[in-house]
């Protein structure tokens, strides 16, 4: 089981691997190896995921689904196989790490007396400011 966080944890059977001839410069061994890494999951068809998390993910990572509601992480950064297949995982965890968080509730807080008056004290300073630039009565 792969978790997630405290509340999920998905089954290793659910991520389908795919491995690709990664692009970039070669050597002699580049048209043999594949070495590049598709982890694909699907997060529909997770029977891992309570509803309330598959909708919190689809919607989050809207961008980065296809239109079956499939995730693909396309990782080459290392040169051996696996390496890149853990890395796919680790930013997958990251990724659904993300998408599942959530922002504590935020708590109305009240105005402070001082801090009404003094907002009102500067509206009524700039306020005068603003009138003074007026025409002026020279006569006196």
């Amino acid at each position: 089981m792969i978790e997630i966080d405290e509340r999920v944890a998905i089954a290793e059977e659910e991520l389908r691997f795919e491995s690709v001839r990664g692009g970039g410069p070669g050597g002699q061994k580049v048209n043999k190896t594949a070495s590049k890494v598709v982890l694909l999951f699907d997060v529909v068809a997770s029977p891992s995921l309570d509803d309330e998390a598959k909708a919190r993910i689809l919607e989050r990572l809207a961008s980065r689904l296809s239109g079956e509601g499939v995730l693909r992480l396309e990782v080459q950064s290392e040169r051996s196989l696996q390496a890149n297949r853990r890395l796919a995982v680790e930013r997958l965890v990251e990724l659904l790490r993300r998408a599942l968080h959530r922002d504590p509730p935020r708590r109305p807080t009240k105005k402070t007396r001082s801090s009404q008056r003094r907002r009102l004290d500067t509206k009524k300073r700039r306020g005068q400011t603003k009138k003074d630039r007026g025409r002026q009565d020279w006569r006196d």
